[in-house]
């Protein structure tokens, strides 16, 4: 086995795990504060670690762009799941299309930039999982009669993701985002509900 091999079947020490984890939640710091082309030095500065340290768990900027919105998307995809089993369907459901809203409009200049450097990230487990925890919501929220018995989850997506997308492109304000959101979800409950 040649020593590459041995070296990445080690498991990752407890201090590295820690760096990793403080630099992915200094990158989304300083990525949503200062947008995705602020320096690799102020990662490294507001994770209390060397620059050195950042380039060896994220050789390039764009891998540290990629495994934030890998991140981004495991905490949702984990938020979604406890929405699921700790609340009502419908705060559930509401608070779930609020939470995807927010997280695109904070952390849109790291999903620009990956797309204009070519950046591939995978999602497709993690919006699986998503849709998964969606489609729970969904049908909770249905046997409650909450929202519209014949809304359909790829329905609600397509309609979050058209909100999101505006939102985002036209840098809405948050209360006119709460407002869309509001007409949103009066939209998808039955009618003679609202």
């Amino acid at each position: 086995m040649a020593p590459a091999d041995r070296e990445s079947e080690r498991p990752v020490r407890a201090d590295a795990r820690r760096n990793r984890a403080r630099i992915l939640e200094a990158a989304e710091a300083v990525f949503a504060e200062q947008g995705a082309s602020a320096a690799t030095d102020a990662v490294a500065e507001r994770a209390g670690v060397a620059i050195g340290t950042v380039f060896r768990h994220f050789p390039t900027k764009p891998d540290l762009l990629r495994a934030v919105v890998m991140s981004l998307q495991d905490r949702i995809v984990a938020e979604a799941d406890a929405m699921v089993r700790d609340q009502d369907a419908v705060t559930a459901l509401f608070e779930f299309c609020s939470l995807i809203m927010s997280a695109g409009v904070t952390h849109r200049d790291v999903f620009e930039r990956l797309a204009e450097t070519g950046v591939q990230v995978r999602v497709s487990d993690a919006l699986a999982r998503l849709r998964s925890a969606v489609d729970v919501l969904l049908e909770r929220a249905r046997d409650g009669r909450a929202v519209r018995a014949d809304l359909s989850t790829d329905e609600l997506i397509a309609l979050l993701a058209a909100v999101c997308q505006e939102a985002i492109a036209d840098d809405w304000s948050e209360e006119f985002r709460r407002r869309a959101l509001d007409l949103l979800f009066d939209g998808i409950r039955p009618p003679g509900s609202r």
